[in-house]
C-alpha cells in the first residue's frame, strides 16, 4: 500500500489555523484534567503507603484496627512493652518506643476566633523522632515537653485553610481557649504526618483530659513481628493488638478506595467529553475535505492510505496538545497541596502520571480521527469529486 508522505499531513495542519488552535486547546485541557485526577490519586496513595516504616509495629486497642484516633490503651503499655518484647531497636541504650496520643482538634489563630477546620494533633515524646525517620525539622526547634509549645507540619496551613506564614515560627495558635506557641516546623514528605501538629505527650493529655494513650509505635531491630504479637497474646488484660505499621496504612488505603473510584470516574467522563468534542471537530473538518479525499483516491492512493494520513494529522495535534498539557501541569499542579479528610497531601506528578497523560493524548487523537475519516471514505470517488 502506497502511503501519503508525512509532510502532507503536517502541511494540512496549517490550512485552518482556527481548527488547529481549537484542537490543541481541547487536547491540552483534557490531558491536564486527566493528569490532575491521576496526580490526586497518586498523592493520596503515597501519603498513606509511605507513612509507615517496614520495621515499625503499632500496639493499639483491640477493635481499633482502622482508626488510631478511636484507640485507647493504658499508659503503662510503653514500659511493659519495652521490658517484654525482645529485639527492639536501640541507640545508645535508648529504645525506639514512641507512646502517642492522636486527637483531632479545632484550631484558631486568635483568642476570639471560632475554631477552624479540625487538624490532627499528635502528642509525642522525643522518641517519636527515632521511630519516624521521614520527619525532619526544617525551622526552629522542637517543643519542650512541659511547655505549651507545638511544631507544625509543612501542610498544616493547607489543612486549616491558612496562608503558610500564618503558622510561622513565633506565632501562636489557639486550642480550646489556650494559646500554643509555634516553635518549629517540620517536613515529612508524602506522609500523613506532613499535615499534623505535634506537641508534648503530657501536654496533649492534659488538654484532652485523658490519662490513656492512643498507641505505641515500636521499631524492631533484631526482633520480629511475632515477638510483638506474642506480647499482646500473653497480656490479655491489656486488650492490645499488634499491627505492622505498613499494614495499618494499607487498610486505610483500602478504606479510601471509593474516593479513588469516584475520581477515576470523573476523569473518564472528562476524557469522553474531550473525545466527543474531538469527534465533532474532526467531522466538521473532514466534511469540508470530501473532494480532496476523492482526488487522492483518483491519483491512486488507497482508502487506508488516506485514513492513515488523516490519523497522522489528528495524532500529531493531540500529542502536541498532550505535551503542552503535561508541561503546564508540571508547572502549575506539581506539589499543589489538597485538603482531604483529616489531613492534606500534595498532588504528585511523577513519571506514571505523565505517562497516563501522554497515553490519553494518543488515544484522543486515534479515537477522534478514525470515525470521521472512515465516514468520508464511504462515498464513491465520483460523488466525492462532485461535492462542493
Amino acid at each position: 500500500m502506497r502511503l501519503l508522505p508525512f509532510e502532507y499531513a503536517v502541511r494540512n495542519l496549517g490550512r485552518s489555523p482556527a481548527r488547529l488552535a481549537m484542537s490543541l486547546l481541547g487536547s491540552t485541557l483534557v490531558v491536564m484534567l486527566i493528569m490532575a485526577a491521576t496526580a490526586f490519586i497518586r498523592g493520596m496513595e503515597l501519603s498513606l503507603t509511605q507513612s509507615g516504616s517496614p520495621g515499625n509495629v503499632i500496639l493499639l486497642g483491640a477493635g481499633s484496627e482502622e482508626s488510631i484516633e478511636r484507640s485507647e490503651i493504658a499508659a503503662s503499655v510503653p514500659g511493659q512493652a519495652t521490658a517484654s518484647i525482645r529485639g527492639l531497636r536501640t541507640r545508645m541504650g535508648v529504645p525506639f518506643v514512641s507512646p502517642e496520643v492522636h486527637m483531632a482538634l479545632g484550631v484558631g489563630t486568635r483568642a476570639d476566633e471560632q475554631p477552624r477546620t479540625q487538624v490532627v494533633f499528635r502528642g509525642v515524646t522525643l522518641a517519636a523522632f527515632l521511630v519516624y525517620p521521614q520527619v525532619r525539622l526544617v525551622e526552629g526547634r522542637t517543643f519542650n515537653p512541659g511547655e505549651n509549645e507545638v511544631i507544625v507540619g509543612a501542610l498544616a496551613s493547607t489543612r486549616l485553610g491558612l496562608a503558610d506564614e500564618s503558622l510561622g515560627v513565633g506565632r501562636s495558635i489557639w486550642v480550646d481557649g489556650q494559646a500554643r506557641e509555634i516553635v518549629g516546623r517540620f517536613e515529612a514528605p508524602h506522609t500523613v504526618m506532613n499535615a499534623e501538629i505535634w506537641c508534648g505527650l503530657a501536654n496533649l493529655q492534659i488538654l484532652t483530659r485523658r490519662d490513656t494513650l492512643s498507641c505505641v509505635v515500636l521499631s524492631m531491630g533484631d526482633g520480629e513481628f511475632a515477638d510483638a504479637e506474642a506480647f499482646t497474646a500473653s497480656r490479655l488484660d491489656l486488650e492490645l493488638i499488634a499491627m505492622r505499621q505498613t499494614e495499618y496504612y494499607r487498610k486505610l488505603t483500602e478504606f479510601y478506595a471509593p474516593v479513588r473510584k469516584m475520581v477515576w470516574t470523573t476523569a473518564l467522563l472528562i476524557a469522553l467529553g474531550g473525545i466527543f468534542g474531538g469527534l465533532n471537530t474532526m467531522y466538521a473538518a473532514f466534511a469540508a475535505r470530501v473532494r480532496e479525499v476523492g482526488m487522492l483516491q483518483s491519483l491512486g492512493f488507497g482508502r487506508w492510505a488516506v485514513v492513515a494520513s488523516f490519523v497522522q494529522e489528528s495524532v500529531l495535534v493531540a500529542l502536541t496538545g498532550a505535551l503542552i498539557g503535561a508541561s503546564l501541569s508540571l508547572w502549575l499542579l506539581d506539589g499543589v497541596a489538597v485538603r482531604f479528610s483529616m489531613g492534606a497531601f500534595g498532588l504528585n506528578l511523577d513519571a506514571p502520571t505523565i505517562a497516563v497523560g501522554l497515553v490519553a493524548g494518543l488515544v484522543l487523537g486515534l479515537v477522534g480521527s478514525l470515525p470521521p475519516a472512515m465516514r468520508c471514505l464511504h462515498l464513491p470517488i465520483t460523488e466525492s469529486l462532485k461535492s462542493g
